[in-house]
Formats: C-alpha cells, sequence, structure tokens
C-alpha cells in the first residue's frame, strides 16, 4: 500500500512538472507574438535629441509664449535725394552697357531698408534722343536705368518732378513721359505723383510693412511749364497747390497709418528753404501727414519739426552730372525708423557723385561737413 501511494505521488509530481512547462512555453509564444506587432520604440536618447532646442537661442520671444512682453515692429525707410541718369550719366550708361553702377557702393543701404524711395528727375525713353555729355536742358535717360532702380532695391519712385518731360523738341515730352511709365512698369516698380491723368497722379501709393500701412503721396510745382501737369484726361504730374495736397492727404488718411508727403518744390541751390517750400509743409502737417520730404533744390537743406512732425527740405544730388561745385555733388540718405507707426529716430549717411552717375559714401571728414551744414541751417530755423 505504501509503495503505491508513493508511485502515485510521483505520478502526480510529473504530471505538475509537465503541465507547467507547457504553460511556461505557451506564454513565452504571446510574448513573442506581441513583439512583432508593434512599432519599435525609439531610445529615449534620440528623442531628447530630436526635441532639444537649438543651440542658438532665439533673439525674440517664441510667437507661442502669450505671456512673452510684444513690441511694435520696427520698420526702416530710406529716401535718396535727386535721381537724373541724363546727359553725361547717360552718355556713361551707354558706353559700358549697364546702369547698375551707380549704385554699387551704396545698394547694401538702399536693400536693407524696408521701403527704398527715389526722386525722379528725368524721362527714361529710347524713343526720343539721348544728348550726351553736354549742357543741355534735355534729361533723357535709357529704359535701362529703370532696371538699376529696382536691381538696386528701390521700392518707391517718386516722379512729381520738374524735368519729368525736359527731352528736346516740343512735342516729344508725352512720348517721353508714357515711356518713363511704361519703363517703371515693365520692372514692376511702383511710381507716386505722376500718372495718365490727374486722377492717376493724386493717387496714393500704399506699402504694407510689419503690418503698418505706410501711404506716400507727391506733387510738384514748376514755374512756367504747366504743359508736365497731370489733367483730367492728359498725362503729366500732380500739380502742388494747397486744394491737391489737402485732398490727396485726405485720400490717403483713409487707407493708411502712416502718411507720408512728398513735395517737389522751392527754388534750386538754396540751403534755405524758401518761404514757399515752409508753407508748403505747414500745410501738408496740418492736413495730417506724419512725415514731409521735400526734393528739389540739387543741394542739401535743412530739417524742422512743426508740430511734432519732422519735415526735411532737400536731400541734395544723388545721381546727376552737375560737378561744377562740390555742394551739388553732395547728397544725404534719409534713414527713418518706425516704431509701429511712430516715428522714433532719423538718421543722415551723406554721399558724393561722380559726374558719370556714381555714388560713394562721403569720407569721414566730408561727411560730417555735410552733416553740420545741414544742422546749422536747421538750427537756424528755429
Amino acid at each position: 500500500m505504501g509503495k503505491f501511494i508513493t508511485e502515485v505521488f510521483i505520478f502526480v509530481v510529473i504530471l505538475f512538472l509537465a503541465a507547467c512547462t507547457s504553460s511556461v512555453n505557451n506564454d513565452s509564444i504571446s510574448m513573442d507574438s506581441i513583439k512583432e506587432s508593434r512599432t519599435p520604440i525609439q531610445p529615449l536618447s534620440s528623442l531628447t535629441k530630436t526635441s532639444s532646442p537649438s543651440k542658438t537661442p532665439p533673439t525674440r520671444p517664441s510667437s507661442t509664449n502669450t505671456l512673452a512682453p510684444t513690441e511694435p515692429p520696427t520698420t526702416t525707410l530710406l529716401f535718396t535725394g535727386i535721381i537724373v541718369p541724363a546727359r553725361c550719366v547717360q552718355a556713361a550708361v551707354e558706353e559700358r552697357g549697364n546702369a547698375d553702377y551707380f549704385y554699387e557702393n551704396v545698394r547694401e543701404i538702399l536693400v536693407e531698408a524696408d521701403i527704398a524711395v527715389g526722386t525722379l528727375s528725368a524721362s527714361l525713353s529710347d524713343s526720343v534722343r539721348h544728348e550726351g555729355c553736354v549742357n543741355s536742358w534735355e534729361l533723357v535717360g535709357g529704359g535701362i536705368n529703370a532696371d538699376a532702380m529696382q536691381n538696386a532695391g528701390f521700392d518707391l519712385i517718386a516722379m512729381a518732378t520738374n524735368h519729368i518731360k525736359d527731352c528736346g523738341w516740343p512735342d516729344c515730352g508725352d512720348l517721353a513721359f508714357l515711356d518713363t511709365l511704361a519703363h517703371l512698369e515693365r520692372v514692376d516698380l511702383p511710381r507716386v505723383g505722376a500718372g495718365y491723368d490727374l486722377e492717376d497722379a493724386l493717387k496714393p501709393v500704399v506699402i504694407e510693412v510689419n503690418g503698418i500701412r505706410f501711404g506716400f503721396v507727391s506733387l510738384g510745382e514748376v514755374f512756367v511749364k504747366e504743359r508736365i501737369f497731370a489733367g483730367p484726361d492728359s498725362p503729366g504730374i500732380a500739380l502742388l497747390d494747397e486744394e491737391n495736397l489737402r485732398e490727396a492727404i485726405a485720400a490717403v488718411k483713409e487707407v493708411s497709418d502712416v502718411v507720408i508727403v512728398l513735395p517737389h518744390s522751392g527754388p534750386e541751390d538754396f540751403i534755405e528753404p524758401s518761404s514757399t517750400q515752409r508753407k508748403w509743409a505747414r500745410v501738408a502737417v496740418d492736413a495730417g501727414a506724419d512725415l514731409v520730404v521735400m526734393n528739389h533744390a540739387h543741394v542739401v537743406q535743412p530739417y524742422q519739426e512743426i508740430d511734432g512732425v519732422l519735415v526735411f527740405y532737400g536731400l541734395g544730388n544723388f545721381v546727376f552730372d552737375q560737378v561744377w561745385d562740390r555742394e551739388h555733388q553732395q547728397s544725404v540718405l534719409l534713414r527713418v525708423v518706425f516704431d509701429g507707426a511712430t516715428l522714433v529716430s532719423f538718421e543722415f549717411i551723406p554721399t558724393i557723385v561722380d559726374q558719370d552717375g556714381t555714388v560713394h559714401l562721403a569720407e569721414d571728414d566730408e561727411a560730417a561737413e555735410i552733416i553740420n551744414r545741414i544742422e546749422a541751417a536747421s538750427e537756424a530755423l528755429k
């Protein structure tokens, strides 16, 4: 009996061990099948590396950080003096086969500006005669000059200037003027202050940067050349008179956050602004201008603050062949900085132009002399 019990006990133990072995094998198969059906997980070190921030921290708070303080966007505007790619300048362009060389020494400054504005006081046409390097009132450059301005980084060209139809024979003015419009349109360079009729010439140009709408209008006065003014059905520039100036500013205020007025006014060659220039400055400010930048004198002129609005009366010759005295070769680039829609600073960058149109940054001593002359004349206005 005892032997039987012992054998039964041994048999039961064998069955138990067999059952345990079978169970372990079944669990192992089940885990293998699960592992085969899962996507492999990346190592922890890999996850940490791909989710880590850049070694160079951002200079501004992340746009997703809603708790970070916000600052108004900073926008830089740049204004030049008068551009006249004609006579000796155009002769040099034809000799070289391009006009890009004008701006090589200042191209970086122009390109860096959010909005760069030039003032053109010549026709751009290949349909009429180019006089060559002679003393003449016929101020016509080739259409290639539009390409050069676009390549240099200009964003807007003011055209309400007195020489915009001076092309020689009496009936060529409109032809050369319309060619100028066509060349600027060809290179997709906006213009202001001139157009196919008066309505077009008075039309504002609005350029939005950093969410701020900068609106521009330009008007010009010329004494004895009424033929250059636009009419209801004729091309030309916008006439600078009080009615047009106030209406143009009222129109641009409707579509802009910042109103910039670009009058072409005053006699040539005088550093002191004329009573007429000062009158237009006052009218522009009263009508709602936030900044006034004039041109025409062919020499640098002072600036003035009127009721909190800065007025710059003249920036000199940026590109022109007037080399009979040094003051006509001198100019300043005006760099203006806005925080949001508020003007916060400005800077003069003095330049010199050669007879062939090449613009250079003025050397230190001459740059200081130019700025000191502007500051002294500005102090006199106070």
